[in-house]
């Protein structure tokens, strides 16, 4: 008997549904993902053939989604942030909470909250910078939105930027700045550039104007406001910070920069812009986030090109950074992305950055200052990510010599960190208890079972230039085969 069209008479009015209900944990990802996938391939697909309208369709499509809701949510309550609460105090940390949260989610009658202003710390410096944390519900409706957002982001951007972009890094970065550098013949000058202050001054006029969403949940998200010290104060510019959909807006935002510069010197008789034959000036634009280089033949054309930005610039309400911006010969060397960039000899040569390396020394000497009275085991454990996580990212630059100056500078770190544990006990005692022999290797910092892994011990590898053309959401086959091959990742 089917128990929906049941008229057999009961205490209560409405029927009984044994159907059972979808749980949080019995979902099919894999289906959920290869569902939003599509919609975001067609909505891609539909932006390169110029179909606005369409594209329209295809973005209400993927918000109101169950689907795009569920991993909206998914996504949500996986990042670094997801137990960190907005001004509602509301954490998603049970299954019954997300699936109740992917259900009520809705641009109906949407009003977003006030952000939670924090200020948190710049890496290197004494200076901090705001991060405003927004309530869970208004962070899955970023996130919802980000969806159908990106795959209109990916189309639409400058080739050469590299920053909060699929499936691009620093090392594609950096491998574009070393095809356009490396040269015998290649630009000798550098126009480094920084935008002031870049997610807290955009105009919000602007994104309103040309940002390809819902207008009214987006003027929701940048008007919402933060709450510092009990008291509620307004946002008039800039995207909300520690919000999940404000690296897309800021993308987006400076997506144009490279095509306003090549209209200017790679256009070629016919009036059309082409960079392989018309670069009589060696100008080269890259982009990562906010900062950017430009190369140039002279110095007056690096100056120029600087004023060319800031026209762009200042329609979005931007503007460059006096004190970061700078016009550089590439003997003289500049840094970028943690690297430095400089020609010894005529042959370019890229290395970790003076501020890099002290980063690092600086971070693993306060590890080792709070490890007084650690276990040795302990303090292998807190330093081999550290120690991991810097070499990988220097490993395809010119840093072999680099890491073993850092090898013996952390020796004589642990070295201090020993002698004044055990300061009755003689050198030889405390070389026999720390340090051992291991293969070729005589001193090992080790316990035996767990090791320190010393920078050494990285390979250098040289990765793969990334074919800037490639399009994540449209051309799936080759980001796949990338990121099957560690070489052509440079990992």
């Amino acid at each position: 008997m089917n128990v929906s069209s049941s008229i057999t008479p009961s205490k209560g009015e409405r029927l009984t549904d044994k159907r059972p209900k979808l749980q949080w944990n019995n979902i099919n990802w894999d289906e959920v993902e290869k569902h939003v996938n599509r919609l975001q391939t067609r909505i891609a697909k539909t932006v390169t053939q110029g179909k606005r309208n369409l594209v329209k369709r295809l973005r209400y499509l993927l918000t109101h989604s169950f689907y795009a809701k569920l991993l909206a949510v998914k996504r949500l309550t996986q990042n670094k942030g997801k137990r960190t609460a907005g001004i509602d105090g509301a954490k998603w940390t049970t299954p019954n909470s997300k699936m109740n949260a992917a259900l009520k989610l809705s641009d109906k009658k949407y009003k977003a909250e006030p952000s939670r202003r924090v200020y948190i710390p710049k890496p290197g410096t004494t200076k901090k910078r705001p991060l405003g944390i927004p309530t869970m519900y208004d962070r899955a409706m970023q996130a919802l939105h980000a969806l159908a957002l990106q795959p209109i982001a990916e189309t639409t951007a400058d080739p050469r930027s590299f920053g909060f972009r699929m499936h691009r890094s620093t090392q594609d970065a950096r491998q574009y700045a070393y095809c356009c550098l490396g040269g015998k013949y290649s630009a000798k000058w550098v126009l480094e550039g920084d935008i002031k202050g870049c997610f807290d001054n955009i105009n919000h006029g602007w994104l309103l104007d040309n940002i390809p969403m819902d207008k009214s949940t987006l003027k929701q998200f940048l008007k919402a406001g933060f709450v510092y010290n009990r008291h509620l104060n307004p946002t008039t510019t800039g995207t909300p910070q520690g919000g999940i959909i404000s690296p897309i807006l800021a993308n987006m935002t400076l997506d144009g920069m490279e095509k306003v510069i090549s209209a200017m010197y790679h256009v070629g008789k016919n009036g059309e812009i082409d960079k392989r034959r018309y670069n009589s000036h060696k100008v080269n634009f890259m982009r990562y986030a906010d900062d950017f280089i430009v190369t140039a033949d002279s110095e007056e054309i690096a100056k120029e090109i600087a004023e060319l930005i800031k026209e762009f610039l200042k329609e979005r309400g931007l503007e460059l950074s006096e004190e970061k911006t700078h016009i550089t010969y590439i003997d003289d060397g500049f840094d970028f992305l943690g690297w430095n960039f400089r020609k010894y000899r005529g042959k370019l040569l890229i290395k970790p950055s003076k501020k890099s390396i002290g980063n690092i020394i600086r971070k693993i000497g306060d590890v080792i200052e709070r490890a007084k009275a650690w276990k040795q085991e302990d303090l292998i454990n807190v330093l081999n990510p550290i120690i991991t996580g810097w070499s990988n990212y220097h490993r395809s630059a010119v840093a072999k010599e680099i890491f073993s100056k850092l090898d013996h500078i952390v020796w004589n770190m642990l070295w201090r960190w020993a002698k004044r544990r055990h300061p009755d006990k003689r050198n030889t005692w405390i070389a026999n208890k720390y340090w051992h022999s291991e293969g070729t290797r005589n001193w090992v910092f080790s316990t035996g079972e767990n090791r320190l892994k010393p920078f050494s011990d990285t390979k250098i590898v040289r990765c793969a230039g990334l074919k800037l053309d490639m399009n994540p959401f449209i051309d799936q086959d080759y980001f796949n085969f990338r990121n099957r091959c560690p070489i052509l990742k440079g990992l």
